[in-house]
């Protein structure tokens, strides 16, 4: 039996957004977009979650293109699965095949036991993000809801 699909409205909320941040590199944004997961509340140990993910970021990239990177890790050092938005102006280099920054990045993080959650997430989100006009809206987004609501109606 499939389990549901985790909520988005869940697991990406306004505390996770960030628009105004200006990471300068791939490990800083992955940080930056870290500890806006930390402050909710769903990370128990900062530590092995940046651990997790930079470990992944070392199998394979998570630069997809388009201008788009979705670091992402499954671990146990985080409760429940949470998603992270950040939007650099600048773009960070994460190594994408078509050798473009990634200016919206997505991080993903679910326990170790979400499996499920975790492909799901990703290939929801990295469909969604193919899409021309879901990429314009997110770079249009003025404010965290609004990133919500693109998020929400782009993957549901």
């Amino acid at each position: 039996m499939q389990q549901p699909q985790p909520d988005i409205r869940e697991i990406l909320t306004t505390d996770t957004v960030a628009l105004t941040t200006e990471p300068t590199d791939k490990h800083d944004c992955i940080e930056t977009l870290l500890d806006l997961v930390v402050e909710t509340g769903r990370v128990d140990d900062r530590d092995a979650a940046l651990d997790a993910l930079l470990a992944r970021e070392e199998e394979t990239t998570t630069g997809v293109g388009k201008g788009i990177g979705i670091p992402h890790a499954k671990t146990d050092a985080v409760s429940e699965p949470t998603l992270a938005f950040l939007r650099s102006e600048a773009g960070i280099d994460f190594d994408a095949m078509d050798g473009e920054p990634a200016h919206l990045i997505f991080m993903i993080l679910v326990p170790e036991s979400g499996s499920q959650d975790h492909l799901s997430i990703l290939s929801s989100l990295s469909r969604a993000l193919m899409h021309d006009d879901v990429r314009e809206a997110l770079y249009d987004a003025e404010s965290p809801d609004k990133v919500v609501d693109v998020v929400v109606e782009a993957v549901e």
